[in-house]
Parts: structure tokens; C-alpha cells; sequence
């Protein structure tokens, strides 16, 4: 028998090259386990094949490093057949290690399937030399070469299936079991080697024809090293892409998740909003009709929020809101849901037994606002006023439900306030009134309903008119010409005063602007400012474009605003009054003596006139006290270095008085309506020629 020699420089390459095939062949595991779809089969493919080559390789170079006293050569064919049993051997394995489940008799079986298929590609790479005679195997060690590769490729799929997740150190436990796979892999390799059996005389018959020739060895390492890589740089950058874009899909699916907390709920209060609400109050309709049982829907309105509102400043207000929202849901349970829809209105959607634990719900709800609340440092007191609708009963969709529960909570604010008061059918009449007026206030700016009527001011001294205040109205298709009063507290809560406001500033300077060119420059016009229009970010932006598109003067323009808004947010306010200021806007103090001034900032805002209450004018003549404010109030003013205003003149003992005291100019009923503008303008000639019949305007 001939005895062989192997190289030991490419039998350490051999082992070299089986433990990379091998971590590999794990890493690739790992990322078929993670992809989907099609993917997976094209990792399957693509790591079939390099899986493959590298084993194959292994036992290539493995051949290549036996020594024998004749030349070797392999026969091309056989030894591609050995490769491609190899490829499939490989992709077998990936396939089944990708199962969601690997049970034993499935292992035990893939063993055998995987041990056969690398012992087929072993002894068919043998059998390319084409020996003659032929290569005669021990037994012993051919049997034992079996073992070893079916033993080893049943270690490998357990390794392979359980080390494809991700987890702590998953790199440096496929290291290890690479290692470890490697040497049974070459061990069965040399194993089966060992037992070949070349007997004297033999010779190689591929030697001539087949693969041989010096650096074949090199050439095989090279090709099967640089697929091997190849496939192991593309998993590793796989991955890493995957990581990437698995952190990209997890900030993405935290941005939705906090968009969607942010649409349905409050900012404020964290409570959900009107949309969460109203799909609650839709699965409780649901729910009863399904199984039976009630709920009730308390509308709950805060009594007394606003003056604490205005006295201590939004931020306190703010403060209020959260800590009344903290203390309603003290008495609730999981399944019940509270809700803030508007600036001081809440919500309160509760599952019921039968309809008349309603009652002591919405007493304890009363009773838990009416204890006092304490706000950084301040101690505050406010109450309650709660409409109830229950269902089955009050309506029959969650806008209906809800439409009614404010109608109920009305009424329980005209019983007195601090109470609460159950849905009757006899309040539905003024809540759909108020409801179709919501509606038709939407569309009165798009469909051009709103007018502004003109109230003209006059100077103290001489009676000559010095202008005019902006009054808006409102001429509903079907109720006719409707004041203010009737319509502005639902814009403002609504926000509609917003665009409203803008239209009644344009038309105003507008207007103002004819009146201008008429020769009458001297003249200003003045407009009224709500809380909300005061506090919109872009207010200072909407009067420069007025002015600016109606080619106005600055100082033809007075914006009104009320007391208690300047003095709201006194640091806010002076920033926004001084910008108007310093654009040459004159600015009124309207309702002077109604709220809450400190003489402090009141000095120190930008303003150029205080308008004198109605109120302290209407009962000149009769209340002593009235008389001793308003002669305050134009001293005050004098002071100050303002003009003073007085509005709400109707009698000449009130416009004596009030010039002798000092007013700069007076308006009311007595010296003239408000008109449209051209009655407005037709009086003011009129007036004009009466007073002085010569004089003409350009």
C-alpha cells in the first residue's frame, strides 16, 4: 500500500477555510430568519452558494495537501458534481434552520439528509482522481467518517437554528461555534481520507486530462476566500441597514404614536379631546345596543373660571384647568372617560347600572369642584354647572348626545350655576337654535352677510366730528340684521372671531380710506379688538397689511381693546401694544374702570386714549358715586397725558357734564346712531351744513 504525506500549511488552510464557511453559513442564518418575502429565498440562494463553495473548498484544499508518490489530477466533471452537491447540501441546511420550528425528529432528519449529501460530496471529490485501480476505504474509518458527518451537521443545524436570532453577544457565540463546527467538518474530512487505501503501482487516471497543475491550490483558496467574504461583508452591511432602517421604523412608529396621542388628545390637560370622545361616546351606543345597560354624558362647565382667568393671568388659568382635570378623574373608574372639548369645558361619559346613579355621580362631581383649589401659592374657588343626557333616552348619535347635554348644562347655569340639571326635551329648542346659529355664522364670512355700521364721535368743545367706531352686524337671510351681542360669545368660542375680526380691520380701513381721500384726514376710525384676536400671533402682521393695502395712515387707525385684556398678561400685552405703537396705530383703553388695572402698568402701556365705561355715563345725572369715577377717570387720564372718551351719551345733562369735565370727544345715542356708511356720511354733511353752511370739503 502507498503511504501519503499532507501538507500541514494547507491543512491549517483547510481548517481556516471551514470554520469561515462555517460562520458564515451561521450569519447567513441569522439573516434569513429576519427577512421576508422574497428575500428570504434569494438569502437561501445566495447562501446555498456560498456556503457551498466554502465547504467544498475545504475539501478541495484538503485533497490538494495529501502528498503521494505520483502525479494527481481531478476529472472536471466529477469534481463539479462534487461542488454542486455541496451547494445543495448547504441550501437544505439554510431552508430548514429558517422553519419557525425545529422539532428532533426534523433535526435528527436533517442530519442524516445534510451528513449524506457532505459525505456524497467528499467520496464523489475522492472518486474525480480516477485512480486505477480503484480506492479501497477501511471500513472502519469509512464508517466512522459517516458518523462524524452526520453528527456534525446535526450540531451545525442546532447551532445554526438556535443562533440566528439577534441577542447579546450573538457574534461572539457564532465565533465560538464556527470553531467548533469547522473541526468536525474537517475532521470528518480527514477522517475519510484516512481511510483511503491506494495500492501499489496505482496511478492517477485525471492526472492528464482533469484539474492539476502547480497553484491550483492557491486558486481555489483565492476563489472560495472571496466568496466567502463577499457573502459575509453583504450580510454584515445587510444587517447593518436593517438595524438602521428597524431604528428608523421604531421613530416612525413613536412619531405616529405621538401624533395620534397629540390628535386625540388635550395638550393641556392630557385629557382625550372632542374626536377621542366622540368615538368613545359611538363604542358606548354600541355597546348598550349589543348588551344592554345605559351611560350618561355630563357636560361639565366651569362657573367663575374666567374672572380668575383674567385676574390672575392665563398661566393660572392653565394651572386651574390641569388641576380640575386631576381632581375629576379622582371619582372615575377604568372604563368611564373624561374628556376637555373647549377652554373651561369638560366631559364626562360614565357607565351606569340603571339611570338614577346619574344624580349622585353628578353631585359628587359638584361637590368634588366646590372644594378649594390651591394654585402656586393661591388659593382659588370656582363651581360647577352640569347638563346630563343619558342614553338610551336624550338622542341617538354622539353629536346629538352631546348637543344635549350642553343644552342641559345651560339651563342648570340659568337655575343659578353651581348644580346640575338632566336633559328635557323642552331645552332642545334654543340648543338647536344654537346650533343652526353655529352653522350659519361658518358660512356668513364666505357668503358676504356681515356689515359694519359706523357710530360717528364728535369733539367735546366744537361738536365737529372726529371720526367714527366700527360696529359690526350681522344680516342673517333669515332673522334679519343681528347685533353683537348675539353672535360674538359663540364666535369667540369657536375661534370663527379670528377671520372674522381680520374682515372687520380690512373693511374698516378700507372704508376709512375713502373717507381719507374726501378730505376728511383729520378723521380716525376706530375698531374693537376681542381677548382672542388680542392674543393671535399674527395680529400685529393682519393691521400692517390693512394699512398697507388700503394705502392708510397709521394714526387714522384706533384699535380698542378692553381693560381686563390689556391687563390679562400685562408683560404679553405691553410687547404686542408697543409694536402697533411703534407702527403709528393710536390705541384706546375701551371700558375703562370695568376691570382690574394696576396704575403700574397702566402708565407704562403705549396707549393714546381711555374710553369711559357706559356704564358710570348712564347714571351721571342720578349717582353721585358714578359722577365722583368718572371725574377720576378723566383726571386720571390727563395725567396720563391721554385723550379721554366717553361712550353712552343720551342726554345733554350727561354731554354738559362731561365736557365741562374735560372729555376730548363724546359718542352715543344723543349725537348719533349707528349707520351704514352712507346714511353715515349723508348725517355728518348734513350736520356739517347746518354748523357751517360755507364750508366745503375737496
Amino acid at each position: 500500500m502507498l503511504i501519503g504525506s499532507y501538507s500541514t500549511s494547507l491543512v491549517v488552510i483547510s481548517l481556516c477555510v471551514a470554520v469561515l464557511a462555517s460562520y458564515t453559513a451561521l450569519d447567513l442564518a441569522g439573516r434569513i430568519a429576519t427577512a421576508k418575502g422574497r428575500a428570504v429565498y434569494l438569502w437561501i440562494s445566495g447562501g446555498a452558494l456560498a456556503m457551498g463553495v466554502g465547504v467544498w473548498s475545504m475539501h478541495f484544499i484538503g485533497m490538494l495537501a495529501l502528498r503521494l508518490p505520483f502525479a494527481l489530477g481531478f476529472d472536471l466533471g466529477i469534481t463539479a458534481l462534487s461542488l454542486l452537491i455541496a451547494v445543495l447540501s448547504s441550501g437544505f441546511a439554510l431552508w430548514l434552520v429558517s422553519q419557525p420550528r425545529l422539532t428532533a425528529w426534523q433535526l435528527a432528519f436533517g442530519a442524516l439528509v445534510m451528513g449524506a449529501g457532505i459525505a456524497s460530496m467528499h467520496y464523489t471529490g475522492m472518486a474525480a482522481m480516477r485512480m486505477t485501480p480503484g480506492i479501497d476505504y477501511d471500513p472502519t474509518l469509512f464508517g466512522a467518517s459517516l458518523l462524524i458527518a452526520v453528527m456534525a451537521c446535526g450540531a451545525a443545524l442546532w447551532i445554526a437554528f438556535n443562533l440566528r436570532r439577534n441577542t447579546p453577544y450573538v457574534r461572539l457565540a457564532r465565533g465560538g461555534a464556527a470553531v467548533v463546527m469547522g473541526v468536525a467538518i474537517v475532521g470528518m474530512h480527514y477522517t475519510g481520507m484516512a481511510a483511503a487505501r491506494f495500492a501499489d503501482g496505482s496511478y492517477c487516471g485525471a492526472a492528464l486530462t482533469g484539474l492539476s497543475g502547480k497553484g491550483l491550490d492557491n486558486l481555489v483558496l483565492v476563489t472560495s476566500l472571496a466568496v466567502l467574504v463577499i457573502a459575509l461583508l453583504t450580510s454584515l452591511l445587510d444587517a447593518r441597514l436593517e438595524a438602521r432602517t428597524a431604528v428608523l421604523a421604531d421613530s416612525l412608529i413613536l412619531a405616529n404614536q405621538e401624533l395620534t396621542h397629540l390628535a386625540l388628545h388635550d395638550m393641556l390637560t392630557g385629557l382625550p379631546n372632542r374626536t377621542l370622545l366622540t368615538d368613545r361616546i359611538q363604542q358606548g351606543i354600541q355597546a348598550v345596543n349589543e348588551q344592554g345597560g345605559c351611560f350618561a354624558l355630563m357636560f361639565i362647565d366651569l362657573d367663575g373660571f374666567k374672572p380668575v382667568n383674567d385676574a390672575f393671568g392665563h398661566h393660572m388659568g392653565d394651572q386651574l384647568l390641569r388641576e380640575v382635570g386631576l381632581r375629576l378623574r379622582e371619582d372615575l373608574r377604568s372604563q368611564d372617560t373624561l374628556a376637555r372639548i373647549g377652554g373651561d369645558e369638560f366631559v364626562l361619559l360614565v357607565q351606569l347600572t340603571q339611570p338614577d346613579d346619574a344624580m349622585g355621580l353628578a353631585e359628587r362631581q359638584v361637590g368634588l369642584i366646590n372644594r378649594t383649589f390651591k394654585v402656586a401659592e393661591q388659593e382659588l374657588n370656582i363651581s360647577a354647572s352640569i347638563g346630563i343626557a343619558l342614553f338610551p333616552g336624550n338622542g341617538s348619535s354622539p353629536q346629538e348626545l352631546l348637543m344635549n347635554a350642553d343644552a342641559a348644562m345651560y339651563h342648570a347655569k340659568g337655575m343659578g350655576k353651581n348644580g346640575y340639571s338632566f336633559f328635557d326635551v323642552s331645552m332642545n329648542t334654543n340648543a338647536r337654535k344654537q346650533l343652526q346659529l353655529l352653522q350659519d355664522l361658518r358660512n356668513a364670512l364666505e357668503h358676504g352677510q356681515f356689515r359694519l355700521y359706523y357710530q360717528p364721535k364728535f369733539d367735546a368743545v366744537s361738536g365737529a366730528a372726529v371720526g367714527a367706531e366700527a360696529l359690526l352686524r350681522w344680516e342673517h337671510p333669515q332673522q334679519g340684521l343681528l347685533l353683537p351681542a348675539t353672535f360674538i360669545a359663540l364666535a369667540e368660542k369657536t375661534g370663527l372671531i379670528i377671520p372674522i375680526g381680520e374682515w372687520v380691520l380690512n373693511e374698516a380701513c378700507r372704508q376709512m380710506s375713502l373717507w381719507y381721500a374726501q378730505g376728511y384726514e383729520s378723521w380716525r376710525i376706530a375698531v374693537n379688538l376681542s381677548a382672542l384676536q388680542f392674543c393671535h400671533a399674527g395680529l400685529v402682521n393682519s393691521v400692517a397689511a390693512a394699512l398697507e393695502r388700503h394705502q392708510l395712515p397709521a394714526n387714522s387707525l384706533t384699535l380698542e381693546i378692553t381693560e381686563t385684556t390689556a391687563m390679562n398678561d400685562a408683560d404679553a400685552s405691553m410687547t404686542v401694544l408697543q409694536q402697533l405703537s411703534d407702527m403709528g396705530v393710536d390705541l384706546s383703553i375701551d371700558d375703562f374702570g370695568t376691570g382690574y388695572s394696576s396704575l403700574m402698568y397702566l402708565k407704562r402701556l403705549p396707549a393714546n386714549e381711555l374710553k369711559i365705561d357706559r356704564g358710570f355715563v348712564r347714571d351721571l345725572e342720578h349717582d353721585s358715586d358714578d359722577a365722583a369715577i368718572v371725574s377720576a377717570i378723566v383726571a386720571l387720564g390727563q395725567a396720563l397725558g391721554l385723550r379721554i372718551v366717553a361712550e353712552g351719551v343720551e342726554t345733554d345733562v350727561q354731554q354738559d357734564f362731561l365736557t365741562r369735565l374735560g372729555c376730548d370727544s363724546l359718542q352715543g345715542y344723543l349725537l348719533g346712531h349707528p349707520l351704514p356708511a352712507d346714511s353715515f356720511m349723508a348725517d355728518i354733511r348734513s350736520a356739517e351744513q347746518t354748523v357751517a353752511p360755507d364750508k366745503s370739503y375737496k
